[in-house]
């Protein structure tokens, strides 16, 4: 892999932004040909710095008004892997980072309301060798994609 020049992450910025961005649009941005930016993005993309593009999905609007964070226990002979399995069976949880420390898991979720928030988080409880667990309620967010 070629190391990132200014232009590079330059691109990369504009494609977080907006990763449906033309290349038109971005080699007007950084001074470039069109040919050139397509070149440098398709590299990004075979370097594997660029791993794929997505659509951001307001949960809010499609009823998932509550995000959580449940800091998890388990016990001490539990695999990273059975973690991340018997956590992200649950079809309410979006992400699990495994962590070190004295936790062993940071499970994000996605519930209608805290009913059902409650309803995942007792699930999440009786899924594998869950010592324990605490729930941190997500109020607002910021994020740089």
């Amino acid at each position: 892999m070629t190391a990132l020049d200014r232009v590079d992450h330059q691109l990369l910025e504009l494609l977080r932004q907006d990763g449906r961005r033309s290349f038109s649009e971005m080699a007007r941005t950084v001074g470039m040909s069109v040919a050139a930016v397509k070149r440098r993005v398709d590299r990004l993309q075979q370097d594997g710095v660029i791993s794929g593009f997505t659509a951001q999905v307001d949960h809010a609007r499609l009823g998932w008004t509550i995000e959580a964070f449940a800091e998890v226990r388990y016990t001490g002979r539990t695999s990273v892997q059975d973690i991340v399995r018997t956590a992200s069976a649950l079809p309410e949880v979006h992400a699990v980072y495994t962590i070190a420390g004295e936790l062993d898991a940071l499970v994000q979720i996605r519930a209608r309301d805290l009913t059902h928030l409650q309803t995942v988080i007792d699930r999440l409880r009786g899924a594998g060798a869950v010592l324990g667990t605490r729930t941190l309620m997500v109020l607002g967010s910021w994020n740089r994609t």
